[in-house]
């Protein structure tokens, strides 16, 4: 497949053959999150946004499998690092029990280990003199940790969240969510979430909020934990946890007047604050972290999905002394994932795509507007964090099933907006494809 003149080619979707593999995967698999029944072939021809399905029809996928692909399939600057390594069994070890050769300490390392992506992920947040690394499984135990250390270092029995927010599904993170409301119900929850209203509105001013969390010259955090009239006691929140870029509630990049409240507050009463980025980090945004937008000063930073692996990043004296305190079986224990993510830092810096992520997605956003989306109500984002929300639900799901049927593959997130997460090394031609396709289902469906 020649990336540089690959389309869609679409016959039906789905086709027979994924039609019964869907039936089969569900026999057995426990109900969760289906985007579409779209069957990958991993057998056949495959290259950046590009893929091949098991009927032979060929898609542009701007979801990223979530942000969990940042450049996509069989990307060469991932797969050519990779293939110089001999590979062994286990692949798996108990990482908080073992250790693994690093390239970091000893030159005649083969593969780069848990060790260098740890000394990568504290290079590239060093900005907030963040030294130390908790690896585990996934985002959510990545939120998990994050938590456990926040309760750990402060003694703290508040946390405090935001509407509209997502960080898991494991009972600490479910009790942090206010999007995806059904999915907590009838769960337990940890006790002392206190919520308040995330910025809806990138442009607004602590004069123009209409969300709520500006009023009467204050703000709903201010008034929660002012010393004398608030309910909250800021010397016992354990942590504010935030994600600098929203994500599953509704991709919206907050207003610098919102993310200057928050670092104003959190400094003034010394609340720890946790960035969860596990859709917004490594370069997704265009920036390292979404959070070296604005001026907020995280003090423990979460990551997952592009780094195959899940992330607590944070300062040593944050982390517990206590051996055994943040302990895994698995935790920095899957020697390809840790490799992946070393080499997808690697190739960000070495193919400069931050900067990348700005221009292309400055492209995407200039394109979507300048076509005019009939029920769209707003594009947006940051990078190539990009969204379009429409009028209505239906709307949504009816563009993005007709862009499916194109051979386009989209996510929606919110109540009403489809997200769009290119490969970081996305080409402006492909940008210009994906926004034409996007152009054509909207249309087709008005």
């Amino acid at each position: 497949m020649d990336r540089d003149s690959a389309e869609p080619q679409v016959t039906e979707l789905p086709g027979d053959r994924a039609e019964t593999l869907v039936e089969y995967h569900h026999d057995h698999a426990a109900t969760s999150t289906y985007v579409c029944e779209f069957v990958w072939d991993h057998s056949e021809p495959a290259i950046g946004p590009f893929c091949t399905d098991v009927d032979g029809n060929v898609l542009m996928d701007f979801t990223g499998h979530v942000g969990a692909s940042p450049l996509g399939y069989n990307n060469p600057k991932i797969l050519d690092p990779l293939s110089e390594f001999d590979l062994v069994d286990p692949l798996k070890i108990a990482g908080q029990d073992f250790y693994l050769p690093a390239r970091g300490a000893l030159a005649d390392a083969e593969i780069p280990g848990p060790a260098d992506l740890m000394a990568r992920l504290s290079s590239i947040s060093s900005q907030y003199d963040m030294d130390t690394v908790f690896l585990s499984n996934s985002g959510a135990e990545a939120v998990e940790n994050a938590l456990k250390i926040g309760f750990d270092h402060t003694h703290g029995k508040y946390t405090i969240t935001t509407q509209g927010a997502f960080h898991g599904r494991t009972l600490g993170t479910l009790s942090l969510n206010r999007s995806k409301g059904k999915y907590r119900k009838r769960f337990p929850e940890i006790h002392g979430v206190e919520d308040m209203p995330y910025c809806t509105d990138r442009a607004c001013t602590r004069d123009t909020c209409d969300c709520g969390f500006f009023f009467d010259d204050t703000s709903t955090l201010r008034r929660m934990l002012d010393p004398d009239t608030g309910y909250v006691t800021p010397d016992e929140v354990a942590a504010l946890v935030l994600e600098p870029f929203q994500g599953e509630g509704g991709y919206r990049p907050p207003s610098g007047a919102f993310m200057d409240e928050i670092a104003d507050l959190c400094g003034t009463y010394d609340v720890p604050l946790i960035a969860d980025e596990i859709q917004s980090g490594v370069g997704r945004t265009g920036e390292w972290w979404a959070a070296d937008h604005y001026a907020i000063e995280p003090d423990v930073i979460t990551a997952a999905k592009p780094l195959r692996v899940g992330a607590t990043i944070s300062r040593g004296e944050v982390f517990p002394d206590e051996r055994g305190r943040l302990s895994s079986t698995w935790g920095a224990g899957d020697i390809i994932a840790t490799a992946q993510g070393v080499v997808t830092l690697d190739a960000i810096e070495e193919y400069d795509l931050l900067d990348n992520a700005t221009e292309r997605g400055r492209q995407m956003l200039e394109l979507l507007e300048d076509a005019d989306l009939p029920g769209a109500v707003d594009v947006r984002g940051t990078g190539l964090m990009l969204a379009v929300e429409f009028g209505s639900a239906d709307r949504r799901d009816d563009v993005q099933e007709q862009a499916f049927a194109d051979g386009f593959v989209t996510i929606g997130c919110g109540e009403r907006t489809l997200r769009l997460l290119p490969p970081l090394d996305v080409t402006e031609r492909e940008i210009e494809l994906g926004a034409d396709l996007l152009t054509d289902a909207a249309y087709a469906v008005d």
